[in-house]
């Protein structure tokens, strides 16, 4: 089994579930056991304000929004790029926290992206590999650039760059142009 760790899972038409409607999920951790993944597309109407009232017990200036990370209920978590508040890493320069101390942090300095889930997507041994060999997702390295972005149109971006990549391999051309209609 291949880690998929570090990559992108972008949902594919022929999956049924709802909560991943054109969901794009970074992948936090999969072995033999599972996989543990984090929806980056799902911006809820909360604030990290708001929600670090309960957490964090005080108040704060930050107006960014908690994103659904899943429909697995867990903990406020953390994707973020402060080394000094990382509990794992989950590609060279992406940390993940999920600790009250780290993610408090976070909210407390300015000058590093993060941004917070509520939830998570998880799939016991086996299950994931069971949805790829449906056809449920589709794969691709996740690009860092993309992690802190507009969720808007991060699914078609993402979708798009597997497209361009699969048609420069089949014509073995070596660059696709943004539009490839000026040719």
């Amino acid at each position: 089994m291949k880690s998929l760790q570090g990559h992108f899972l972008i949902a594919s038409p022929h999956l049924a579930d709802i909560n991943f409607y054109k969901g794009v999920v970074l992948m936090i951790k999969h072995d033999e056991e599972g996989a543990m993944g984090l929806i980056l597309n799902r911006p809820t109407e909360n604030t990290v304000a708001d929600v670090w009232k309960m957490v964090g017990e005080e108040d704060i200036d930050c107006p960014q929004p908690i994103f659904f990370g899943g429909p697995v209920g867990g903990p406020l978590v953390a994707l973020h790029r402060l080394k000094g508040a990382a509990e794992a890493e989950v590609l060279p320069g992406i940390y993940f926290a999920a600790h009250k101390d780290e993610l408090a942090k976070l909210v407390h300095q300015t000058s590093k992206p993060f941004r917070f889930f509520t939830g998570y997507a998880g799939w016991a041994g086996g299950q994931l590999e069971s949805e790829l060999s449906a056809g449920g997702w589709l794969t691709s390295k996740a690009n860092k650039k993309l992690l802190f972005q507009s969720a808007d149109d991060l699914w078609e971006h993402v979708t798009r760059a597997i497209g361009e990549t699969i048609l420069a391999k089949a014509m073995k051309v070596k660059h696709v142009p943004a539009d490839p209609s000026l040719n």
